[in-house]
């Protein structure tokens, strides 16, 4: 689906209706509005800016307002307004947090952590190829269970990705991953070109679902903390390679970032350890 100019995933389009239908009860309720959206004004996106922040979080209020921007700009394009009333909207600043991930040596536990109760060779394999990719590659959930034959390429280790907003990038996923896949398409059998790389049981591609559900038993199994998700390793991957001296702009390419400030945040993480590691170390900190 197209937005404002953008590809927007099924699961965000069904974000962005909801927050239109929030708002659009709201108007109702506060004035009896007929739904003609060229009436509305920059007040009541303001009034409606701060009710919501009395009873909702910040992310939430930024996410509904991110809506509203996208859908007026877009019915501007369209012609259904002559101006968007969200252009000079100012919103609360958002607490910048920093992202969860493992330290190297709980992602060296998760990783050697072996079968799993009941488990199949073939399953056992599959999850390490999974777990390996994830971390070696920097993959989002959603780009790893998109895989299909002939997207990764054993002999130079590269791996073809489909990222947000339906754009393509190529990214090295590690000699450690490469070995994983290949113990796992010995038993599985090499899939042709389009066919699902990682099968689920029944058969047709894993399920994101399945792999958070496989991860939790595997942090159960290591004694790790449950709350990590497989974007954690993701966290990981970016965090490990800039605290080892990857250049900033290549991660940001790994990671298929759109914008360098979004990989900018995984420096507070490699400076914060630096500041650590000083206080310990020097004679005089």
């Amino acid at each position: 689906m197209r937005l404002a100019g953008r590809r927007l995933s099924p699961r965000t389009c069904l974000t962005y209706g909801r927050s239109l239908k929030g708002f659009a009860r709201w108007m109702q309720t506060n004035g009896g509005w007929d739904g003609d959206w060229s009436r509305l004004t920059a007040r009541n996106l303001r009034d409606f800016v701060i009710e919501r922040q009395q009873t909702h979080q910040r992310t939430s209020v930024h996410n509904q307002v991110s809506a509203l921007r996208a859908f007026l700009a877009d019915l501007r394009e369209r012609g259904g307004i002559a101006s968007t009333p969200a252009a000079g909207l100012v919103l609360p600043k958002l607490p910048r947090s920093l992202p969860k991930f493992l330290t190297e040596p709980q992602t060296e536990a998760l990783l050697e952590t072996g079968s799993l109760e009941d488990q199949t060779p073939t399953a056992e394999a599959r999850d390490q190829a999974v777990l390996e990719l994830l971390y070696g590659g920097g993959l989002r959930v959603s780009e790893l269970c998109g895989l299909c034959g002939g997207d990764l390429d054993l002999s130079t280790g590269l791996v073809r990705l489909m990222g947000k907003g339906s754009k393509e990038r190529v990214v090295p996923v590690g000699e450690t991953a490469l070995a994983a896949v290949r113990a796992y398409l010995a038993l599985r059998g090499q899939p042709a070109r389009g066919e699902p790389l990682l099968l689920a049981p029944r058969g047709g591609p894993m399920h994101p679902r399945a792999v958070q559900l496989m991860l939790k038993r595997k942090l159960a199994a290591a004694g790790l903390p449950a709350d990590l998700t497989p974007h954690k390793l993701r966290h990981a991957c970016a965090t490990h390679l800039l605290a080892n001296g990857a250049d900033l702009r290549l991660v940001q390419e790994q990671l298929g970032h759109a914008s360098l400030s979004t990989t900018q945040i995984y420096t507070h993480l490699t400076v914060a350890k630096l500041r650590d590691v000083h206080r310990k170390a020097h004679p005089r900190a």
